[in-house]
Order: C-alpha cells, then structure tokens, then sequence
C-alpha cells in the first residue's frame, strides 16, 4: 500500500472555519485537528475541488473516494476518512450551508473486517471443469457449480432449492432466502444446460427408485447437505489446482464480484444476492475494484 501523503494545494477556507467550531465546540488537540485538515484536504484534492461548493458534492464521489483510500492505503484510513467528512458535513447542514447529507447513505468499510475471499474468472472455469460429467454424481455437482456461480444463491438456499422452483425454459428460479423472502433470479444459459442435463441423465440415476422433491439429491435420495456439497468443493478445488483460500461461500462471492468488475451496478447486485440492506453489498466494491488496481499494476506499462 502507499503512503498517506501531506495535501499539496491550498484547502478551501471553510475548512479552517471547521476547524475553528470543532476546536471551541470539543475543545480537540493540535494532532486531531491537524488530522482533520488533512483528510479533508486530501479529499478535496481527490475530487478535483478548489473552492469549495457544497453543494456539488455528490454522494458517488464519497463512496468512490472511500473505496480508494480502502484499496491504496487500509480500511482504518478510509474510516477515518469517512468519520471526518461525516462531521465535516454534519457542521455545514447545521450552518445552513448544505440541506442534505452526501455522507448518509455511505457504508464504513470497518476495521479490522475481512474482505470476502474470491477466485478469479480463470480460476472459476477451471473449478467447473473439475467434476467428471461422465457420471451421475458428477453430472450433479458439475450443475451445482454452475447454478451457484450463475445466480449468487447462498449454499442453503442451493441445497433447499425444489425441483419446482427452477424453470429452464425462461432461464430462471426462484429462490427462498432469509426471513422466507424470495426473489427471482436469472439462471443464465450455461447454468440451464447443465440443469438439463442433470435432471435427464444424473438425477434419475441417483435417485433410482426414491422420490424427492429436491433437485440436487444425494445416493441416498435426501437433499443434498451443506457439510456434502463443501466436502466437494474442497475437492474439486484440489483437482483445479486452486490453492486460494476456499469458503462455502467462495462461488457467492465471485458471482459478486465478477458483476460489477464487468460493469453491474450496486443496487442490481444486491437485489440479485437477496441482501436486504445495501451496505453488506458495499462490500464487494472493494473487493472488485482492487481486483481492477491489481490487474492495472500488472498490466498497464505505467501501472
């Protein structure tokens, strides 16, 4: 990561007229306000902003220099960061200089919270490729992988998902989240193959003469369990060659991840993953937007 560096332009004055009411209203030390000028300098420096119109500060330039001072220096600064305009904004409300808040609805990337672990797009195909789709079990898993990685579906709604709630024709299921909520999801092309495939070859083999209800099943005709289908993932991950960090939830968040580095809004992502609120979202921009730096710093000639 780099290190924080000192503004080099003049600020705006209604800095200084900040850290004058700080200063009398928490009677603050030289080091916290010399903090604060600098993280609103370096905001404002960021931005492009010279004199300062309040009003033209958008929220997308806060959320976008948050997830910035995430990737190029830690989480620690970018919630300071955060902390620090939110005041900052707070101040300029309460002097009638500014009706609403750029900072309202800006998620804190936390400290000392982990970012989701991920697979690249490469990494992704060659764990689809890894079950042997020769046979029955295989035909499964192989249409298991891709239904997670095609939807986004958490493990327990993928090992819940009823046979009537997948509709191969439209290209789409159903899916029952938290709180019983459900939300229809795109199935994608790839996926409903390898769905066809399964309930017209595998899925009969498996089950013999046992029904369920279930569309993946195990041998033993029972919904498939989330402690089976992590056993094979670790498995197939080993046949792949993949030796990042694995997580029940790793397919989850690649789908996640994998959508906004390609271009997906926030808003859409977080109605496909069934998140009721946006700031766990949030969360996943950082995680594709240091993806993005990792790949300029490798591949651009100036990175």
């Amino acid at each position: 990561m780099e290190t924080e560096k000192a503004p080099e332009v003049p600020t705006p004055p209604v800095i200084d007229q900040f850290l004058d009411f700080v200063w009398l209203e928490s009677g603050l030390s030289e080091n916290t306000l010399a903090a604060y000028r600098t993280d609103l300098a370096q905001f404002f420096n960021w931005a492009g902003i010279g004199d300062l119109n309040p009003r033209e500060i958008r929220p997308e330039q806060i959320s976008d220099y948050i997830s910035y001072r995430a990737i190029t220096y830690s989480n620690r600064s970018a919630a300071r960061s955060l902390s620090t305009l939110r005041r900052f904004f707070r101040y300029l409300i309460q002097e009638n200089e500014l009706d609403h808040d750029p900072c309202a609805n800006i998620v804190s990337p936390g400290i000392g919270k982990s970012l989701p672990e991920t697979l690249s797009e490469q990494d992704i195909e060659k764990l689809l490729m890894a079950p042997d789709t020769g046979t029955a079990l295989g035909l499964r898993d192989r249409a298991m992988l891709e239904v997670l990685y095609a939807t986004g579906m958490r493990v327990s709604e993928l090992v819940g998902l009823p046979v009537s709630h997948i509709d191969t024709t439209l290209g789409a299921c159903r899916i029952t989240g938290k709180g019983n909520k459900e939300r229809i999801v795109p199935l994608g092309e790839d996926a409903s193959d390898w769905v066809v495939r399964y309930l017209g070859e595998g899925r009969p083999d498996i089950l013999g003469d046992m029904q369920s209800s279930a569309l993946f099943v195990s041998k033993r005709g029972t919904a498939m369990s989330r402690q089976g289908y992590w056993q094979n993932l670790k498995r197939y991950a080993v046949l792949a060659g993949i030796r990042s960090s694995l997580s029940p939830h790793t397919l989850r968040h690649a789908f996640a991840t994998h959508l906004l580095n390609n271009g997906a809004d926030l808003r859409s992502v977080q109605m496909l993953l069934g998140h009721s609120s946006l700031s766990t979202t949030q969360i996943y921009t950082y995680v594709a937007q240091l993806r993005l730096k990792t790949l300029h710093s490798k591949h651009h000639p100036r990175g």
